[in-house]
Formats: C-alpha cells, structure tokens, sequence
C-alpha cells in the first residue's frame, strides 16, 4: 500500500501533545536571556570610528533643538554646549559621548513585583517585549477594530502567560475607550495587576510620566524606587535633528526620579534622515546618544537605554517597509556603537508591513528579528504582535511571534559539547546501520533535545487532515483564547491594590476628560 492510498489515520493523543498541555499551563522560562553566542561585528574600528565623527560634525555644526524646554538647553549651556536661535544645541566634538561613558551604567537591572521576573538589561543579555503604541487591534473573528481597554489588558494576561516574554511593554495597544488624559494610569494599572513582570510607563507628557512612577512609589515603596529602577519610558525623537520639549521632560522626569528613559530615534530612510544606510545611522546614533546625555545631565549615574529605530521606505509611495537588508546592517553598527559607548541597546523586534499575520508578515519579521538579535540588542521592543507598520496589535500574530522567541532562547544559549552531548554511549548501543530513536540516550534527552514550535503543524497529510486541516493562522487564534481561558492573575496585596485604585480615582476626578 503506497503512501497515497493508506486511510487517513484518527488522530489521537500524543506524548508530544501531552507536554504541551504541560507548558501551557506551567510556564517555564529564564526571567531574560544571558546570551552565550557573540554578537555580529559588522564594522572596522576605522568604520565605527567614521560613524562617530559624523555623528559628532552633525551634533556640533547642524546642532539638535530641543523645543520649549528652557531647563534643558540650560543643562547643555552649563556642560560646554553653544545655544544658537533659542532652542538649538551646538554640542562639541565628543562632548555627548564623554558625558554618557562618564555616568551612564552599561548593565541594571529592572525590578518586577515578582523578583523572579527582574530583567537585567545590557551586556550580553537581552530582553523580549511585547509591540507598543498600535491604535488597532485585529483577530480572526471581529477583524481590525479599534483598541479598548479590555484588548489592552488581554494583551498584558497573554504577555505574563508567555513564557518567552520577559516583560509586560507599555502601551501594548491604545484603549480609545478611555479619555486620552486619564488613559495612561489605567494602563500602568494594568501591568500592575494583571502581571508581575517589569513593565513601561506613559511618556506622552511629562505629568503623565510623574502619574506613572507615583504608581510604582505605592507599589514598590519610595524608597525602594528612590534607589532602583523599577519602570522605563520610551521617548521618540522628532527626526530629524528635533526633540520636542514635552519629550525632553520626559526624559527629564525618568532620569530625575533614577528610572530609565529608552531614548529611540524614529527615522525612514528618505523622510526623517538620508537614503543611505550610514547617513541613517550617524544620525541615530547622534540622535540618541544627545538624549541618553540629556538625561545623564539631569541625574548623573541614572539608569538609560539607547535606541534606535531605523527603517527603509519604498520611494514610489512613501509608506514605510521592513525587513528589508539597509536596515538589517544599520542594525548590526549600532549594535556595535552601543557597546563602545558602554550603555544598554534597544532594537525593533518582529516587524513587519502586512495588513494580516500571512507570508509577508512572516518573512518581514524574520528579517527583522534576526538581525536585531544578532546585533546584540538588549531590549527588543515589539518583539510580539506588529502588523501593519504598528497601526495594528495581532491577537494571532501575538502568539505566533511568541512561538518564534522561544526559539532564541534555544540559539542563544549556544552549542553544548559535554559529554552527554557527543553521545558516544549512544554509538556504542546502537552500533552502524541501526537508528537511535529506541537508545537510552534519545529516551534521556527526547524532551529537551529540540525546540518544539507550539504552533507549527509536523504531522503526516492524512492526519493534519483528520484534525481538521488547520492553518497556522486558526490554530493561533485557538491558542491565544486557551491562554486567556486559563489565565489567572498573580497575587497582589489588597492593601497596595486599594491604594492605587484610589490614586487613580482621585488623579481622574481633579481633570476633565480630554477627547482630543
């Protein structure tokens, strides 16, 4: 009987099926990967030392503006800058990359509720996050919709149910449902309650950043904040060559109260910088470097993140593209820049341009991921969920990237050359000519000796068939609905639940909606 006419085969249950349900519902992960391969090293010290120098001649000749923030163009004034045209910062030649390699640490840690979950971010290790800042959210069944606040913390229940999650994001989607003013605590809350892993606060004015670390002041204790980082705020500046005023208190406000600012440029080849790769990236690197510096000013020794956020753009229409190779090496310098400049790098994670969790967002990501992870990155924001160029949350997408970053633990963690990894015993049971699958040393190692993707389909035609002929895409959406089916929330102490309850109750009442 030939493979194309053997009955289709009733599926049943298997020991692999088995210890998924297992993980599923015992999450087991490192609270963040300490890498044990090397990151990538593109460039010569002559070419990272060329970056440099373009990056110094922008900063000093072009100058950066910081606009309305008379507080920080004096902080400049005071360390050595020239202020030209009222908000214009001329910094000299190496003056931004001595102020951060003087103060700036190059390793913190981020403490979680949950000290088992505390991220330690910089040197070789790094830190998977969810997507950040989409206004839609989509699933298989309702399609693309607006986000609420109910998407908002469905999304930090699948990040805490992840097991190769590190830490909860920020604004994992928007929750329009909910005036823009008074939004931002209703999602710190969020992450406070639904999760125990480290999470980000608002950065959309500099009194919203004060609400969010107030928050963490009453769940972790003000002396306890005073003295550690416990919250990040990830600051976008206005590229090219502009940070706008509100987000330089925002920066202001993190580093004053001894948390870390991620300072991330946001520049599309051809629109907020130059087409050419080393253009981008002298820019980024001036860019970021000024606002690592900035905060570094305002409380020397405070925790900071530089980052980045380089992407292609297609030139017929404008709109941005990923997972294209420009990017990719932009990557890999700044990687490199990071760890010369001695502080913690952020990258993008899984993104992508498609409208629907399908090949492109796939092959997008990929490229996207891979190269960041390579590079060396310390904090790989959207690392879950992107679509759409992050105007969209993916429920589906959400669980499926999942699924690829657990994979990285597995490369990250390098080839192992014991003994019990050569497999001689094995050799010698089995002898030439016969398979291993019935050895002691497969039975021994058969659960830990190959990574197993959650939601990859290896069966046979016929019983893939028998199971119902599912693609990836359904099984996701089965998949993430089982997660929130089985959730349930970490302990939290009433006492600090109440209190911040009643924060934000009272910080609510003392404001008018604001719709706009």
């Amino acid at each position: 009987m030939t493979n194309e006419t053997m009955p289709a085969r009733r599926a049943r249950p298997s020991a692999r099926d088995s210890r998924k349900a297992q993980r599923a519902a015992r999450p087991a992960a490192p609270a963040y990967i300490t890498r044990a391969i090397p990151p990538y090293e593109l460039l010569s010290p002559e070419g990272l030392e060329a970056v440099e120098r373009a990056a110094d001649q922008l900063l000093e000749e072009v100058g950066l503006e910081i606009r309305g923030d008379a507080d920080a163009i004096q902080l400049w004034r005071q360390a050595g800058a020239t202020i030209t045209d009222q908000w214009r910062v001329h910094v000299p030649a190496g003056l931004a990359r001595e102020i951060v390699r003087r103060t700036a640490p190059s390793e913190f840690v981020q403490h979680a509720r949950n000290p088992a979950h505390s991220v330690r971010i910089g040197g070789k290790n790094t830190v998977l996050v969810p997507a950040y800042g989409s206004p839609f959210v989509s699933d298989l069944d309702s399609g693309r919709r607006y986000g609420t606040i109910e998407d908002f913390r469905n999304f930090v229940k699948l990040a805490y149910l992840s097991p190769w999650l590190h830490h909860s994001g920020g604004t994992v989607c928007e929750p329009v449902d909910v005036p823009v003013n008074k939004r931002h605590m209703d999602m710190v809350y969020a992450h406070m309650r639904w999760s125990d892993k480290a999470f980000m606060g608002s950065v959309t004015t500099a009194a919203r950043a004060a609400d969010s670390i107030d928050m963490c002041r009453i769940l972790f204790g003000k002396e306890f904040v005073a003295n550690n980082c416990v919250i990040l705020g990830n600051v976008n500046v206005n590229s090219p060559l502009v940070l706008d005023g509100e987000a330089s208190r925002v920066i202001r406000t993190y580093a004053a109260a001894n948390q870390a600012p991620v300072c991330v440029p946001f520049i599309l080849g051809g629109a907020m910088g130059p087409v050419t790769t080393a253009g981008g990236l002298a820019q980024c690197f001036a860019e970021a470097m000024f606002c690592v510096a900035l905060g570094q000013l305002e409380r020397p020794g405070s925790p900071a993140i530089l980052g980045n956020f380089l992407s292609s753009m297609s030139l017929r229409s404008g709109a941005p593209t990923f997972g294209t190779p420009e990017p990719a090496l932009a990557y890999f310098a700044i990687g490199q820049l990071a760890r010369r400049l001695g502080v913690p790098l952020r990258c993008g994670g899984n993104l992508c341009a498609s409208k629907v969790p399908d090949a492109q967002a796939a092959y997008e990501s990929a490229n996207s991921m891979w190269p960041a992870f390579l590079a060396g990155a310390n904090f790989i924001l959207h690392s879950a969920g992107w679509l759409e160029g992050a105007l969209t949350m993916s429920y589906e997408k959400f669980v499926m990237d999942v699924d690829q970053c657990g994979a990285l633990h597995v490369l990250a963690r390098g080839m192992n050359l014991d003994e019990n990894a050569f497999g001689l015993s094995a050799f010698r049971e089995v002898g030439p000519g016969k398979h291993f699958l019935g050895s002691q040393h497969t039975l021994a190692n058969y659960e830990t000796a190959f990574y197993d993707f959650e939601l990859a389909d290896n069966n046979s035609f016929e019983q893939w068939s028998a199971d119902g002929s599912h693609d990836q895409l359904t099984r996701a959406n089965k998949r993430w609905k089982a997660m929130l089916e089985s959730y349930e929330a970490p302990p939290l102490d009433p006492a600090k639940d109440e209190e911040l309850r009643e924060y934000i109750q009272r910080r609510k009442a003392s404001m008018p909606d604001d719709i706009v």
